[in-house]
């Protein structure tokens, strides 16, 4: 069976790539940092909870997750958001491919993901300009995630 935490890794590499093909990251302002823009950690969290609660109402991606602890999903992708996005967290799961390996992903997951999140983040009362910035950082996961 499939590791849960590699198919929520998958689907948020998806979603990625398919923001990434429609929009252009805004520039960052001097001193500025997608951390900060994001609310800080508690920003990221809330993000995680409310894309995680997108993913899983979502038929077309829900199965992917059956099989993940979803608590360890969200903790390993707030990590992952709070390093990318500059702030002072490591991430400490595996790479996006080792984590999709055998999922079988295809471009279409990848793109409900990043459909899921951008719902996520607009719930979230996210700027766009951030919500792009965010993505550009994950679309190039896109390659490691989608296998079909």
């Amino acid at each position: 069976m499939y590791d849960a935490m590699s198919k929520a890794v998958l689907v948020v590499a998806v979603f990625v790539v398919a923001v990434m093909v429609n929009f252009r990251p805004a520039p960052a302002l001097a001193g500025d940092t997608l951390y900060t823009a994001l609310g800080g950690n508690e920003g990221i969290v809330r993000l995680v909870d409310k894309a995680t609660e997108e993913f899983l109402a979502d038929p077309r991606i829900s199965n992917t997750f059956a099989d993940t602890n979803i608590a360890r999903f969200k903790e390993k992708l707030a990590e992952q958001f709070c390093e990318l996005s500059g702030g002072p967290c490591v991430y400490s799961g595996q790479d996006m491919h080792a984590a999709h390996k055998g999922l079988k992903l295809r471009s279409r997951d990848f793109s409900a993901l990043v459909e899921n999140l951008q719902v996520a983040m607009g719930k979230c009362d996210i700027p766009f300009s951030t919500q792009n910035k965010l993505l550009a950082l994950l679309a190039p996961m896109h390659r490691d995630v989608v296998t079909q």
